[in-house]
Formats: structure tokens, sequence, C-alpha cells
């Protein structure tokens, strides 16, 4: 059960945060300009590429690399194919994961590496294959890595990653310093999780500025900005500090409890944000969803949808002891789009509301502000994460 007087205690939630995940979340924001600067520091910004790639392939481990993935497919749509390499290994841990190239890759074909660990022996491999035939290679990673040193030992390209803007060292000149604040704060992510809300963020916006020097996506260094900005005001909304009645992620959390969400979503960017509300909940807080875009979501969920409730006892016994009946979960479905309103095109959002009410199932709607496609995408991306987190925090034990 998730105790909802913890949620309006800013203090109790500190206190089960022991993996820093409300502070990873708010400073998402921060984390876009930090990664901002290092793209430009890397020379991003100043490229001059002579085309488009033929086809743009994505590796790395973990929760967060699938979703810089499955973003950068929703952003780029038609443009280009985009490829995620899914790694194979008897386990997940960085030394027995492998990536490989598909034989048709070569030289007009581009590899993004995005990892927040960067000691990964499988994706160094992978680079020096992408080198021997002639792909270009563009890595996210911490500096002073294997990885790092791997691409650039290729005649690739890193953008270190970047760390908590509020982290000790930060700024710092020496490279030897930057790069024990980079191996600290690695260390203070992984205990808090793969899938810890700063990291997508890390990973995502050089590979969004360089994509944009390309001319796949239009994402200019000040739409990120207004990215940052908008973080920054979704932190504001949704804070610890913020009561239940008026935090929008305070209120989806509440509402999750005891519920198996249906995310269903409207737009290639919305598609790509639930489907990762859906990993970060599982990840985060041990929370189960399930996540489809519409319409077909509408079908394909429409048994659970039937079903008025999944688990419970055995209820042909009347006499059986319901004390001891676990709790059963309702279905909820959670509607999310990438636009504010239903004018100006086709929507199944109506239908939606309509086959979820007339399972008498309980709807919750996240909509962003109005903005471009980008500030759209962060408010969504940041009200879940938030959700996620306090979901994760309330039940007190910080698990």
């Amino acid at each position: 059960m998730l105790d909802e007087s913890q949620l309006d205690d800013p203090e109790a939630l500190a206190r089960a945060d022991r993996r820093g995940l409300l502070r990873g979340a708010a400073e998402a924001g921060a984390r876009v300009r930090t990664a901002v600067r290092h793209a430009a520091e890397a020379g991003l910004t100043e490229l001059k590429p002579d085309g488009r790639p033929r086809a743009v392939l994505i590796a790395g481990p973990g929760t967060a690399a699938a979703c810089v993935a499955d973003l950068l497919d929703g952003l780029i749509g038609s443009g280009c194919p985009v490829i995620r390499l899914a790694p194979t290994g008897v386990a997940p841990a960085a030394g027995a994961l492998r990536w490989a190239l598909p034989g048709w890759v070569g030289p007009v074909d581009l590899l993004l590496i995005a990892t927040p660990d960067g000691t990964e022996p499988g994706l160094s491999l992978l680079a020096e294959q992408a080198y021997r035939r002639g792909c270009t290679v563009v890595a996210v990673a911490p500096v002073r890595t294997p990885l790092a040193e791997s691409v650039e030992g290729s005649h690739g390209l890193t953008v270190p990653l970047a760390s908590s803007p509020y982290g000790a060292y930060e700024g710092a000149n020496d490279e030897a310093t930057r790069g024990a604040a980079s191996y600290e704060a690695r260390r203070v992510e992984d205990e808090a999780a793969p899938g810890a809300p700063g990291t997508l963020w890390a990973l995502l916006v050089p590979l969004l500025v360089l994509l944009d020097r390309t001319g796949l996506v239009a994402a200019p260094v000040d739409a990120l900005q207004k990215v940052a900005d908008r973080l920054d005001h979704v932190a504001e909304r949704c804070g610890p500090a913020i009561a239940t009645y008026s935090n929008p992620a305070k209120t989806l959390a509440a509402e999750l409890t005891d519920a198996l969400p249906l995310i269903w979503t409207e737009g290639q960017s919305a598609g790509a944000a639930g489907r990762r509300f859906a990993a970060t909940l599982a990840e985060l807080a041990g929370h189960a969803a399930l996540a489809a875009e519409l319409p077909e979501a509408l079908p394909a969920h429409g048994a659970v949808l039937a079903g008025s409730t999944t688990g419970g006892g055995d209820t042909d016994d009347f006499f059986r002891d319901r004390v001891d009946d676990p709790a059963a979960l309702r279905p909820r479905v959670v509607l999310l789009r990438d636009r504010p309103t239903d004018a100006g095109g086709l929507t199944a959002a109506p239908a939606a509301r309509e086959l979820a009410h007339g399972h008498d199932v309980a709807l919750s709607e996240l909509e962003p502000e109005t903005g471009d496609e980008l500030e759209a995408l962060a408010e969504l991306i940041a009200v879940m994460d938030f959700a996620a987190v306090y979901l994760a925090l309330a039940p007190g034990d910080g698990s």
C-alpha cells in the first residue's frame, strides 16, 4: 500500500530517498544544460556534415539507452532508419554483454553509443568493429573510461557524460579532477538505479545536438535551453514540498497505487514516453504496467478492461478468510498525448475514454502545456519520472 500521508511529508520522503531519486528528477533541467555545454566543448555544435547517414544505429546497456533509441526513433520518424543494437550475453553485467553490427553496416552509417558506465568491453569491441567497417562512431560516456579511450583511439568522438550539476568538482578544469568527479557520480547513480531520472537526459541531449547538425532532428541549442526551462518548471510543480492536491506527479502516484496501469499513448513522442514510464515504474518502484499506442491499445487491452480485477483469492470459496487475501489490482487507464487538444486532426482519445468509462475503469490523463515537440516530450517524461519516484518512496522503505 502507498502511504499517501508520506507523500505530503518532505522530511519523510527525504529519509526514504536513500538513492537520491528525487534529487535526480529535480536536476533534469540542470543536467540538460550541462550536457549542452559538454556537446559544445566537444565540437558538436560546429560540425558541418557532408550529408545525412543512411542509417543510425544505437547501442548501450540498460533502460536509459533503450529509451534513448526509442525517443530518437520517434523524433527522427521517416527521415532515416533508426536501429537499436540489443545486447546479448549470459548476465546483465558490463563484462558479460556483447553487441554486434549488422553485416550491411559501412561508411555511410552512423553508430551512436550511449552508456552511463563506460567499462563494458563489448562496447569497446563494437567501436573497434565499426572503425574497421569505416562507420562513424560517436559515444556519450564518462571520461577516462575504457570505452572513451577506445572510441578516441578508433578516430571516433566521445562526449563526456553530464554528471550531477551540483556535485563536487563541477566545472573543474583539471582532467584528473573531472575524472574523479565523473567516477563518483557514476558510483552514486549505480547505487540509485540504472534508470535513475537524470541519466536519460545526460545520454540523450548530446545525441540530439549531433542529429540536429545532420538535419535529422530539429534540436538547436536554444530549443534545448527551452527544454531545460520546461524541466525546471515541472520540478517546481512536482517537488516534494508541493501538496498532492496541486502536484500532478503525486496525484498520479496516488491514483496508481494498487492499480495495474494501462498506459495508452497517442503520438510518436508520447509512445516512447509511455514505454519509458512502464519501464521506470518496474525498475524504480517494482510496479507492473502495460503500455500500448492508440488506437491499437483498445483491442489489445480490451480483455484486461473486461476483467474487473487481477489477483485475489479463490472467489468460489464463500467461507474463505478474506482478511488474508492479497490486494487485487484494478486496471487504471493512463492516457498520454503529446498534443494538448483534440482539435486539428484525427484522435482516438474520445474512443479511449468511452471504452474505459464503459467498463467502469478509472482514467488519468496527462497532456503537456503548449510548446514545441521537445518541450512537450520533456514535460511528459519529467512528470512521469516524479510519479515513479513517489511510488518508489511512499511505502517508506526506500526501495
